[in-house]
């Protein structure tokens, strides 16, 4: 571990040097994120999850710039070029503009028409002209003539060209343009030509400008969008004017005939090899901000959805609505395992409404179902319609289920795995119903992409965006904790430790060997180490272990500490766990030790009063107005109930019972100033909204939160 990394990691993120440096080597011994910030406290200083997680990055980006540096020190020294002073100052260079800058003499560029000039001899004159002492060029420039260079303008040419090069190299030069570009560049959008009426999705950045620093980054992405489209020309730069003012000040002296040529080298330089080289900085720059807000939009909303709260172990029918295709049914038992499939057709073309009930209430009855999912698809509407008008005899509530991703998840390798011999529509129909009873359970078998959360999700860095989501599944699984034993493989992959290899082991073992009764029993799994044992133990959880703990988030490493605890109080540790007065009587400080303190321990006690409880709630159950369908149906003024959807950096969408949701802008969210959607309302929230706008043509509803 480099002290160097944790010394400008503690300075970046402003972090106790201490916390950091335990936090390195934990994450270097193979310690995963939800491990350390659930059962390293004293080591980290009690550093959440986010905090953990920004060391890694800034760990991970440092140690990729270390190699970026031996890079570039060998590409050096193979030139000859290294000297102990340059050595010295990219060693000690941590900004990877600048290291890129001091690299930029040396790396070896494609033919430019510097190097061409070098190679018919103009260097000398070039340096002769950028000294601006010689009066007579043409006399200077007509020493250089030959095969290659007939004439004066072709020599004076050559000179300027090599000039401009050594101006775009210039480290305070390209600083100074960096300046003038992150103060005043203005992000300019025009429509490409002939694209007026293919992209009038558009329409708004046809004749855009604004300051870059004041571009959200929404539109900015909107604006990226259109240009990868074909449908917007985009430009990034400042007025040109002041940039060339602040060149020329630099590289000009006096006014002589040199000094022309040098002052027309500068403004070359600029314009064709500057300018395009800081526009793309910015562009990637400002990309790369946007990026991490949208990354960030997006995991907050799957963390939201991931953690939404479970129906529970309950038998459930499963409804995936269509009209022609017919709605396809599911059974379920408490467990999500299949019952039963079949389809009925209540709707057009078909119609068959009375064969839909008479087959509804017989497989409520026969499979004693207790709650009905119905997908929010296509017929989702009237299908609930339909199942709310059922007199099923007994208590079953219904419930609407965002289907978002459920197609997907029905056509892939993993709901082949899973349901080899039913068809998509079976598969999708069985994920709308366990979605209902674990939305967490059934959500990590689905790319996050897919699940429809995000704000332009398909348009950020891709990479970034898995290892944010990864890490947001990561979380939110270890958070809740797993029942070992019932578990898929795909659920025990995102347990701290464990993996595919080592789920697919759980799964195997349990194939093999029936249900664990104790934490013990994971170190008989396959390939299941001390560390992995060590990272996984205290997130998987054991129904009705002979030792209780087994099902609580205490760690086996402390079962000696609760343990003892009973043992002062004179009681059973079941006595202890069930009976929440014992734990007054306990005087913390007695029990720490060199390696668990205070932290752990209230952690320990805080499990004891709540162990094993799912911190997720209770499933709700949701009605829209009875009397909107679709679009057509919506005016303005009206008030209606609805469900949020998405969140995003401008607002909130909402789901109203139509076909297509509404967006409630920031600016109508509420009777203040609000600077994230976020911070006021959350996914899956049940709102009152007005209708503000219907636009039929394009499909857009605008809807308001306030004074409703």
């Amino acid at each position: 571990m480099s002290t160097t990394h944790t010394i400008l990691i503690t300075k970046t993120l402003n972090l106790p040097r201490n916390s950091v440096e335990n936090t390195i080597k934990l994450l270097d011994d193979g310690a995963t994120i939800p491990f350390i910030a659930r059962y390293r406290k004293e080591m980290t200083g009690s550093l959440d999850e986010v905090a953990i997680g920004d060391i890694s990055t800034q760990l991970k980006k440092f140690r990729e710039l270390e190699k970026r540096k031996e890079t570039i020190l060998k590409a050096i020294e193979e030139q000859g070029a290294l000297t102990d002073v340059l050595k010295k100052r990219i060693q000690e260079t941590w900004d990877s503009t600048v290291l890129e800058d001091i690299y930029l003499p040396f790396k070896k560029k494609r033919k430019t028409r510097g190097a061409a000039a070098k190679a018919k001899g103009l260097e000398p004159l070039a340096t002769l002209l950028s000294q601006q002492t010689v009066q007579q060029i043409d006399v200077e420039a007509k020493k250089y003539l030959n095969d290659q260079v007939p004439n004066i303008e072709e020599a004076l040419a050559g000179a300027r060209d090599i000039i401009a090069e050594w101006v775009n190299e210039n480290e305070v030069a390209r600083n100074k343009v960096r300046y003038i570009f992150r103060k005043e560049a203005t992000i300019k959008a025009k429509v490409a030509r002939g694209k007026q009426e293919a992209g009038i999705k558009y329409k708004d950045y046809f004749e855009f400008e604004e300051p870059l620093n004041r571009c959200p980054a929404h539109r900015l992405m909107a604006i990226r969008r259109g240009e990868e489209e074909g449908f917007l020309r985009v430009s990034i730069k400042p007025e040109e004017e002041e940039v060339l003012y602040k060149l020329e000040q630099q590289f000009i002296e006096g006014s002589g005939a040199a000094s022309k040529e040098v002052k027309l080298a500068v403004q070359d330089s600029y314009k064709r090899l500057i300018q395009p080289s800081i526009e793309t900085e910015f562009r990637n720059t400002t990309k790369e901000l946007a990026d991490k807000e949208a990354i960030g939009v997006f995991a907050e909303n799957l963390k939201q959805l991931l953690l939404a709260p479970p129906l529970g172990e309950l038998r459930t029918l499963a409804l995936d609505p269509g009209f022609r295709t017919g709605c396809k049914i599911v059974c379920l038992d408490e467990h999500g395992y299949l019952l039963q499939n079949t389809a009925i057709y209540p709707h057009p073309p078909q119609s068959d409404r009375m064969g839909a009930v008479i087959a509804l209430k017989k497989l409520v009855k026969q499979y004693n179902i207790q709650a009905i999912a119905i997908g929010n698809g296509t017929a989702g509407r009237e299908s609930m319609s339909l199942v709310k008008e059922i007199d099923f005899g007994k208590p079953v509530e219904v419930y609407m289920v965002n289907e978002n991703g459920a197609s997907i998840y029905s056509a892939s390798a993993t709901a082949r795995e899973e349901f080899p011999d039913q068809d998509v529509t079976v598969r999708g129909a069985i994920s709308i119903g366990r979605r209902l009873m674990d939305p967490l359970a059934e959500l990590v078998k689905i790319d996050a992409k897919s699940i429809g959360v995000g704000q332009y999700q398909h348009d950020v860095h891709q990479g970034m965006l898995k290892e944010s989501l990864d890490r947001v599944v990561e979380s939110c699984v270890n958070a809740v904790g797993v029942n070992v034993n019932t578990a898929s493989k795909h659920l025990l992959t995102y347990v701290s430790g464990l993996g595919p290899t080592l789920a697919s082991n759980v799964v195997q073992y349990r194939k093999e060997n029936g249900a664990f009764s104790n934490r013990k029993q994971l170190k008989k799994v396959a390939r299941m180490g001390a560390k992995a044992y060590e990272q996984c133990a205290g997130f998987l959880r054991i129904k009705d272990a002979k030792n209780p703990l087994d099902n609580t988030a205490v760690h086996p490493e402390s079962y000696s500490i609760v343990e003892h605890m009973a043992k002062d109080l004179n009681c059973s540790v079941k006595d202890l766990i069930t009976d929440k007065t014992l734990h007054k009587q306990l005087d913390l400080p007695t029990y720490t030790t060199e390696k668990i303190g205070l932290p752990t321990l209230k952690d320990i006690v805080k499990e004891l009063d709540k162990p094993g409880l799912d911190p997720r709630g209770k499933a709700k159950s949701f009605d829209f107005a009875q009397n909107i369908k679709t679009i057509n149906d919506l005016s303005i003024g009206m008030v209606l109930p609805g469900l949020i959807t998405n969140i995003t950096n401008f607002g909130a969408f909402v789901d109203v019972g139509v076909k297509q949701d509404g967006l409630v802008h920031v600016s109508q969210i509420a009777n203040k100033f609000v600077k994230n959607p976020a911070d006021e309302v959350k996914l899956q929230q049940q709102v009152k909204v007005k209708v503000l706008e219907v636009d039929i043509a394009r499909n857009r509803i605008l809807l308001s939160m306030k004074q409703v």
